[in-house]
């Protein structure tokens, strides 16, 4: 009976110790905008697939989606007042708490997707409050003002970045002179390393984070620089210039196999780079303007680099170690690109969700359906979780049936 006790209390110990773990963080597990379900739908009926519930109270933003294991977690603006919304995964609201004012000048809303990491949930709003609160119930456990405590200085359409964690180490672009890019103890709000970068504004993005032996690298964009920066000390091992209009540059690096890829809007493009073993200094392999998308990501599927331009023009296919542009197609508009599965989630700035499937040369349109609900700006990236697809456009939350 002992032995019995004791072997359940290790599997109860080792349940709680994996929840603790259990993060739900932008982009996915890897930040790479690959979801790791399976046996998801291969085609969608006309109508697309079946909507399980929808939540239209969250008022204006563009933030995704964070799921957990038993929560759905969402941002949303009341009256000014940044809200973080608890649902659970049948779409019951558990409770909902401000967190501050929140971005309410052009393209009003809340930005950043909430990070859920160990049962906290983790959030920067446009205004630069950094938040951290329980995930049981959104008691604040503390905050962090990037204005006022750190120096920062907001830019035009208010801070947008999607925070990035290493193990204690939370991860955010203040911008300017003295704390350009810093990483703060995520469990106290308190300042564990400062970087000055190149003294340059912050610029929309969020950054990677880079496992290399010996060292991992966090890579970030600020106003006209991609910078590579120790994640363990602060330190600026590299810079690369990345120059466009409005300097916006919202989308994050994707680094494999050694070659790390970062694209900005406004007809600049996508660079390649090749990093060193030790992640200390890069050199320049390629430059495309093709695939520019401003602020929809990009995915890599075997070999091959899938998304879309800033004008609306196509769909692109390049190859991911030579830039050559291997196809091109109309699927939709514009828009936010995901994978999973092995098929690709394209949502439109124009309001429609299309599945496709990777093909060597582009895209093969697999079904497709308009967005029913919500209003405003079609820029929140879907989520894939437990064999459901969420889609958030400005006030509302839709959840998708997508498993066979």
């Amino acid at each position: 009976m002992k032995r019995l006790i004791l072997a359940g209390g290790i599997f109860l110990l080792c349940l709680n110790f994996l929840y603790a773990q259990e993060a739900s963080q932008w982009r996915g597990p890897s930040r790479n905008g690959i979801y790791p379900a399976t046996g998801l739908l291969r085609t969608w009926p006309e109508a697309g697939p079946a909507l399980l519930w929808h939540y239209d109270e969250l008022g204006p933003g563009h933030a995704s989606a964070a799921v957990t294991t038993d929560r759905i977690f969402a941002a949303g603006v009341k009256n000014g007042i940044g809200q973080i919304f608890c649902f659970t995964l049948d779409g019951k609201l558990l409770w909902q708490v401000p967190y501050g004012d929140e971005w309410m000048e052009s393209w009003p809303g809340v930005r950043s997707t909430p990070l859920v990491l160990d049962g906290r949930i983790y959030l920067l709003s446009g205004m630069g409050k950094l938040v951290c609160l329980k995930a049981s119930d959104g008691t604040s456990l503390w905050s962090n003002d990037l204005v006022k405590d750190l120096g920062g200085v907001n830019i035009k359409w208010g801070y947008t970045e999607n925070l990035a964690f290493d193990g204690n180490h939370l991860f955010v672009t203040v911008g300017g002179g003295k704390n350009n890019v810093v990483a703060l103890d995520r469990n106290t709000g308190k300042l564990i390393w400062s970087c000055p970068g190149l003294g340059e504004a912050s610029a929309y993005g969020s950054p990677a984070l880079i496992r290399l032996p010996g060292r991992t690298l966090l890579v970030t964009q600020t106003e006209n620089h991609i910078l590579g920066i120790d994640a363990g000390n602060g330190a600026l091992l590299w810079n690369v210039g990345q120059t466009n209009t409005y300097s916006v540059h919202a989308n994050t690096p994707l680094y494999h196999d050694g070659m790390l890829f970062v694209s900005s809007g406004y007809g600049r493009g996508g660079i390649m780079l090749q990093l060193s073993l030790d992640g200390s200094s890069v050199k320049e392999l390629w430059r495309n303007a093709s695939m520019d998308n401003r602020m929809g990501g990009f995915v890599l599927l075997n070999g091959r680099l899938y998304g879309s331009d800033d004008s609306g023009k196509g769909w692109y296919c390049l190859d991911w170690k030579t830039g050559r542009e291997l196809g091109s197609e109309k699927i939709t508009g514009k828009g936010t690109i995901i994978s999973a599965d092995g098929l690709l989630y394209c949502y439109s700035d124009k309001g429609e969700m299309v599945l496709a499937a990777p093909g060597d040369n582009g895209f093969t349109r697999l079904g497709g359906f308009k967005v029913p609900y919500g209003s405003d700006q079609h820029w929140a990236h879907p989520v894939i979780a437990g064999g459901r697809l969420y889609i958030r456009h400005g006030t509302s939350l839709m959840v998708y049936a997508i498993s066979k």
